[in-house]
């Protein structure tokens, strides 16, 4: 893999505002989109705040009337609502030493930062604020939700920092628990009516983790994207593994007493069982893989076209 597979850059992350137009976060969604379904979607949209309480004018549409105020005062009495302004977005990504992988185009970590900056891009293009909490084995980062270009930009460069931390000889140590305290955070930050967007692979996924998910969608909503390298789908495809702790490395044969299909059986059986967790509780989950463009992966499953070959 060539240098440039292996970090992202902030430079990248710009350059990806100009390819978020296309894609749309909020409910309304295609057929085909995975985020339609024959149930009715979880996903809020834009709604109605209550303004008022008034007397009736002529010409107020009668569905607004407040039956138990006008019976209590004997005057007819509609309650009057007013949009939304604006819908607050956290995106969390995941910058742990489990991400630092890919076997063939990018890091499952790169991945990560392109799908948060088009989200980025894509909410303040809409005019909504757009906030993140970014998080590796050793911090969590909180950003609260603005419209600043300038707070995205800085932001994206903490985020390009955690890309370019990750290394084999950086000695950390992948800690499966701050996949839990970066939820925990999140649902500090966010009290109702905010969309969250979780990306990661879920190393480190437990009953915390989901019910840390439980808590934030009482009142909020929240979508997962899973991230994953084909490899470790599909092990066969390598004849030979050297893995390395960084200081020590080892040959392995995947096809030695049958490792390999150990190891795949043992991520499907993970990746499952996350995926059947967040279903069972209606949290829509896009997939992502490290051996394709993002931006053409998101508008696929999102619903819209594909891209010309």
């Amino acid at each position: 893999m060539s240098e440039d597979g292996i970090y992202t850059n902030l430079q990248a992350l710009v350059r990806l505002r100009y390819t978020a137009g296309g894609f749309s976060y909020l409910p309304k969604q295609p057929v085909r989109s995975l985020l339609a379904g024959r149930k009715r979607s979880k996903l809020r949209g834009r709604g109605l705040d209550f303004d008022e309480l008034r007397h009736y004018r002529p010409g107020d549409d009668i569905r607004t009337m407040d039956w138990r105020v006008t019976n209590r005062t004997g005057k007819p009495h509609v309650r009057v609502y007013t949009e939304e302004r604006d819908r607050p977005v956290v995106v969390v990504v995941d910058q742990r030493m489990p991400m630092f992988f890919g076997s063939t185009r990018k890091m499952k970590s790169v991945v990560a930062a392109e799908a948060a900056a088009i989200t980025a891009w894509r909410v303040l293009g809409v005019g909504d604020r757009i906030g993140a909490i970014m998080f590796n084995d050793e911090r969590v980062l909180d950003i609260r939700p603005s419209r600043s270009e300038k707070k995205v930009m800085a932001w994206l460069g903490d985020l390009e920092d955690m890309n370019r931390q990750l290394s084999v000889n950086s000695g950390t140590v992948a800690r499966p628990d701050a996949l839990a305290q970066a939820l925990e955070a999140t649902q500090r930050m966010t009290s109702h009516d905010y969309l969250v967007i979780l990306v990661s692979d879920f190393f480190g996924w437990n009953d915390q983790s989901l019910q840390n998910i439980r808590r934030i969608g009482e009142h909020n909503d929240i979508i997962c994207t899973m991230i994953y390298d084909p490899l470790e789908r599909d092990i066969s495809r390598a004849d030979q593994l050297v893995v390395s702790d960084g200081r020590y490395q080892l040959e392995i044969n995947p096809d030695k007493e049958g490792l390999g299909q150990r190891f795949e059986d043992q991520f499907k059986s993970n990746f499952a069982t996350v995926q059947a967790a967040l279903m069972r509780h209606e949290v829509p989950v896009i997939q992502l893989h490290t051996d394709a463009d993002t931006a053409s992966q998101l508008r696929q499953q999102l619903g819209g076209e594909r891209p010309l070959q």
